[in-house]
């Protein structure tokens, strides 16, 4: 098949999914959550099927892959992805929600009311949970789902989206989601399927969000990449410390709120080794030291310690790295955070209630912590039920994207004959 034949198809099924995105809006919510249900115990039913499929993607990539554990599905996970896909059917529906109502002085009733995006892409990398986590949530939501996945995935992929079919028909819905094929080639014609797409949202690599960003004819939502720092101001609980410097590291490295980058207030400089030891005895972590905290740490990190370059920082490593840099005050943190940050989680320990302020205040990202692990960016730790990502732009969502971002609104009028 030529690309200009690839092309058209793919194009052919995005008009499919657009007439399928206008049968939902004919559906009750009820019948959408039927159609998890059914899609949990088709999960729970067929984990054999899925977990072949994911050995065939996990036989072609190296284990010591930092994408390998995003990879990997084994049943314990299912277990939880059929529990979250129950979980997600039990939460109230985001549709139909009036956000104001108003009478006008002539007469007219206004109603802002929630309403279905339509079609959502969502273009993604190596993790196939995603594909039952993106569909559960477009589909309560009320919008069809385009997946586009990598070839890392391709066979989780498919194998997942068979069952997902399964649910659709068994109850009664329109055919909802369309996997697009996993090679490269396939992703343009859907950032460019102005009219058929509503809306893209990339979650992955920088390189991808960019080059979504970059290619994309239809609006894109930015989620991902997360260049994460904790600061340790002078007056920090060095034990609070120790614990979110520790657990923001090494909770779950691949994913895109672990820490990158620790900056330390000079004052601390004599027990830095001890903040970051567990990290170097138990987790093995290689640590990226500016000049002045590898001459003090150096001897006494039971891990790789190596000096740190200007690619040390503004890097998400997604693997048992990180960067530590010294600063003076919370004013060097605030600038160093500005320049190297992606937008995404921060956090400051420290007791001093004007530095909190100041920080939760200035420090321009989705989600700003103060004495917290940034591991706590999440939409089920934020009691969302779940999310379809963590946006990092500021237009219509930021932060961890529950069911609500994935609605619009329109404006429903009520007159009586009213003309102007």
């Amino acid at each position: 098949m030529t690309s200009t034949d690839a092309s058209s198809q793919i194009l052919k099924e995005l008009a499919n999914l657009r007439l399928a995105a206008a049968g939902l809006n004919r559906v009750s919510p009820s019948s959408l959550n039927s159609c998890l249900l059914k899609l949990a115990e088709l999960t729970e039913a067929n984990m054999g099927r899925i977990l072949q499929a994911n050995a065939l993607d996990l036989a072609r990539m190296d284990p010591e892959n930092p994408k390998y554990d995003r990879l990997l599905l084994n049943e314990d996970r299912l277990w939880a992805i059929a529990a979250d896909l129950r979980r997600v059917a039990a939460l109230p529906s985001p549709l139909g929600v009036v956000h104001e109502a108003n009478t006008l002085a002539n007469g007219l009733e206004l109603s802002r009311v929630s309403v279905p995006i339509g079609v959502v892409g969502i273009v993604f990398e190596s993790r196939p949970n995603v594909t039952f986590d993106v569909f559960a949530l477009n589909l309560k939501a009320g919008n069809a789902s385009v997946l586009k996945g990598s070839r890392d995935a391709r066979d989780s992929n498919q194998a997942i989206k068979l069952i997902i079919d399964e649910a659709l028909a068994s109850t009664g819905l329109p055919p909802a989601c369309y996997l697009a094929p996993a090679e490269r080639e396939a992703l343009v014609p859907i950032l460019k399927a102005d009219g058929l797409v509503d809306v893209i949202i990339p979650r992955g690599s920088q390189g991808l969000i960019d080059f979504v960003r970059a290619n994309s004819s239809v609006p894109v939502i930015e989620t991902g990449a997360g260049i994460c720092h904790v600061y340790v101001d002078a007056d920090a609980n060095l034990e609070w410390a120790k614990a979110i410097i520790t657990n923001a590291k090494s909770r779950r490295v691949s994913v895109c709120n672990a820490l990158d980058c620790l900056l330390v207030h000079r004052d601390h400089l004599g027990v830095l080794h001890d903040l970051i030891y567990e990290l170097g005895q138990d987790h093995n972590c290689v640590v990226y030291a500016d000049p002045e905290a590898f001459a003090v740490t150096i001897g006494l990190y039971p891990g790789e310690l190596l000096e740190a370059t200007e690619e040390s920082f503004g890097t998400e490593f997604l693997s048992m790295k990180m960067s530590v840099k010294c600063v003076d005050d919370i004013s060097e943190a605030i600038a160093h955070v500005e320049r190297y940050g992606s937008r995404h989680s921060e956090t400051i320990v420290s007791n001093n209630t004007e530095n909190i302020q100041r920080y939760l205040k200035e420090v321009d990202a989705a989600v700003v912590y103060a004495n917290a692990s940034t591991a706590f960016t999440d939409g089920g730790q934020f009691e969302l039920g779940a999310e379809i990502g963590i946006s990092t732009q500021k237009l219509h969502a930021r932060g961890p994207m529950g069911l609500a971002a994935l609605t619009s609104y329109k404006w429903l009028v009520r007159g009586e004959g009213q003309v102007r």
